[in-house]
C-alpha cells in the first residue's frame, strides 16, 4: 500500500501568531526578533518583509535597513508553543501518526488505510484547514506525498499559500525542475559543493551515480542519492512517542523583576508537579527550568537528581538553584516553565527495619501526602513552606548569589 503523508505548514508561524494577538500588526511588514537585545537576531518575518529580503537568523539591524517602517514584535515561545498544541489538537482525530515540532508551524500526518474512514486523503487535509481557519484564525498550506521529505517539499512549492499533490511513481518527475536548496536533507556546504559542478536544479544531478557522488560527498553518497530521488523511508512519529514529563508554566499578569513574585511562582510550579509524580507513582530524574524574558530571549537551566524524586522538598532546591542560574539578567520575566523528565517508577522494597535515615524520609512521605491531601480539599493557598529570601539579578552585585539565607 502506498503512504500517504500530509504536511501542514503554517507560513512564517510565529509573524502570523503574533498577528493574531495584535490585528494592527496585518497588512504591514513585521519582524519577529528580541527588542534590544546586542547582536539580535530574527526569528521569523512577515511575507511582506520576506519580499524585501529579510531572512531568518539575519541581524535585526541589517532586516531593519533592507525593511524601512517594519514594525519588530519580541519573539514569544511560549504563545507560540500554545498555538502548536492547538493545531495538533484539529489534526489529532484523523490519525493516530501525527508528529509536530514545539513552536515551528509544522506537522506531518500519516493518512495511510485511512480512507475508508474519512474519504481521501486531499479531503482530510481540507477539512484540517477550513476547520484551523475558522477555529484558530490560521491559514495552513498542505502537500500530499508517498513519505515526509516530498510532502515538506510540496509545501514549500505552494509557500506562501496553497496546496499541492505528488502521485506515487511522479517523485523524479515532480523534483527535477526544483533548485536543489529546495530539497530537506540537502545542507549549506552541501550546496556548496554541487556548485562548484555548476549544479543548480535536482534534474541536473539526478544522473550522477552514487560511486559518482562518492567522489563528493565520501560516506554520505548514499543519503545524498536518496534525497536528489525523493526517498525517504522514516516514519511519521505518534504522538505518545516521546517520553512522559511533567510541564508547567506560570505566565505573569505583567512582566516583572520582583524576586517574591518569581519565588511564589516557582514554589508553586513545584508544589503541582511534585503532586502530579506522586499522584503517578512516578519519580523525575532530571528537572528543567526556563524562563522568558520580556524580549522574547529564552534562558534554560537542567538539574539531575539520582536515583530520582517526587519530594517537593528536594525538587524545590533543584529548582532554586537552576533558577539561581538562569535568571543573570536585568530584563523582567514574561513566564517561568519547569519541566521533570526522566520520570521512572521507583523501586519496590521489601519491608525491613528502616534505619533513621529511612524513617526520616518515610515520615517526609507521609507530611508530602498530607499537604496533598489540604491543598486538594481546600485550595493551593492554604498552606506554604517558608523559603530563603530570594534577591533579583538588577539588586545583587556582580559575582554574588541571588539566595540568601536569614
Amino acid at each position: 500500500m502506498s503512504r500517504a503523508i500530509i504536511h501542514l505548514n503554517v507560513a512564517d508561524f510565529a509573524a502570523a501568531v503574533e498577528r493574531l494577538c495584535d490585528p494592527s500588526l496585518k497588512g504591514r511588514p513585521l519582524i519577529v526578533a528580541p527588542l534590544g537585545a546586542a547582536r539580535a537576531l530574527v526569528h521569523d518575518m512577515s511575507q511582506e518583509a520576506f519580499a524585501r529580503g529579510v531572512r531568518k537568523h539575519m541581524p535585526l539591524e541589517r532586516a531593519l535597513r533592507l525593511c524601512r517602517g517594519a514594525r519588530v514584535a519580541p519573539p514569544r515561545p511560549a504563545r507560540y508553543e500554545r498555538a502548536m498544541a492547538e493545531l495538533v489538537r484539529r489534526a489529532a482525530p484523523f490519525s493516530p501518526l501525527v508528529e509536530a515540532d514545539e513552536a515551528g508551524g509544522h506537522l506531518f500526518l500519516d493518512l495511510t488505510g485511512t480512507g475508508r474512514l474519512w474519504g481521501p486523503p486531499q479531503d482530510v487535509a481540507w477539512r484540517i484547514r477550513r476547520q484551523v481557519r475558522a477555529d484558530l484564525g490560521l491559514d495552513p498550506i498542505w502537500g500530499l506525498a508517498p513519505n515526509k521529505l516530498l510532502a515538506k517539499v510540496a509545501t514549500r512549492v505552494v509557500k506562501p499559500d496553497g496546496e499541492h499533490a505528488v502521485e506515487p511513481g511522479q517523485e523524479e518527475p515532480f523534483l527535477a525542475p526544483l533548485p536543489l536548496h529546495l530539497l530537506p536533507g540537502l545542507e549549506r556546504d552541501d550546496l556548496l559543493l554541487l556548485r562548484e559542478y555548476h549544479l543548480q536544479r535536482v534534474g541536473q544531478a539526478l544522473p550522477w551515480s552514487p560511486a559518482q557522488l562518492a567522489v563528493v560527498f565520501g560516506p554520505r553518497a548514499a543519503s545524498v542519492h536518496a534525497i536528489l530521488r525523493g526517498r525517504d523511508d522514516s516514519p511519521v512519529l505518534p504522538l505518545g512517542h516521546r517520553p512522559p514529563v511533567v510541564r508547567l508554566e506560570h505566565e505573569f499578569a505583567s512582566d516583572t523583576n520582583q524576586a517574591e513574585q518569581v519565588s511564589s511562582a516557582l514554589r508553586g510550579l513545584v508544589h503541582r508537579a511534585g503532586a502530579a509524580l506522586r499522584g503517578q507513582g512516578r519519580v523525575a530524574r532530571r528537572l528543567v527550568l526556563s524562563l522568558d524574558y520580556s524580549d522574547g530571549q529564552r534562558a534554560t537551566r537542567k538539574r539531575s537528581l539520582t536515583p530520582g524524586t517526587a519530594n517537593d522538598f528536594a525538587l524545590l532546591d533543584l529548582a532554586r538553584d537552576a533558577l539561581a542560574a538562569a535568571w543573570t539578567r536585568r530584563v523582567r520575566l514574561r513566564l517561568v516553565r519547569l519541566t521533570l523528565e526522566r520520570l521512572a517508577f521507583p523501586p519496590a522494597q521489601m519491608e525491613l527495619p528502616l534505619m533513621a535515615g529511612e524513617q526520616h524520609q518515610q515520615r517526609g512521605a507521609r507530611l508530602l501526602a498530607a499537604l496533598d491531601h489540604i491543598r486538594a480539599r481546600h485550595g493551593e493557598a492554604k498552606i506554604n513552606r517558608g523559603e530563603p529570601f530570594l534577591v533579583a539579578p538588577e539588586r545583587v552585585p556582580p559575582g554574588a548569589p541571588l539566595l540568601k539565607r536569614t
